[in-house]
């Protein structure tokens, strides 16, 4: 690790790195008591440590690292990557957008002035 991605990593974990790394710790605990969370036990492992020290690290495709596609790498990815997009992202982006929207249950923006 050089000097400088040494010193982007001190400032991240101080400036809320740990805390993010700690989530990721945290939710993969949970994930591993549950069976039904348990195949994602792992990567919520490594996406702790890339958040812990994301600086200076090298995300490498899976199909080059093993030198052929997986179902997770070809076309039917990219479809349950957009189902995933389109199923349970926007919707509950869009949900928290609205139920933190001051003008839908705020008085003060129904009178008129």
């Amino acid at each position: 690790m050089s000097a400088f991605s040494f010193l982007l990593n001190l400032l991240w974990i101080l400036f809320g790195g740990l805390w993010m790394a700690a989530g990721w710790v945290i939710a993969a605990i949970f994930m591993a008591i549950t069976i039904i969370g348990l195949p994602w036990t792992r990567a919520a492992f490594n996406i702790a440590a890339y958040t812990l020290l994301p600086f200076g690290q090298k995300v490498v495709s899976r199909a080059l690292y093993f030198g052929r596609e997986d179902i997770g790498t070809g076309p039917l990815g990219v479809v349950g990557n957009l189902v995933w997009l389109v199923g349970k992202v926007a919707p509950g982006r869009l949900a928290r957008a609205v139920s933190l929207d001051p003008s839908l249950h705020d008085p003060r923006f129904f009178t008129k002035t």
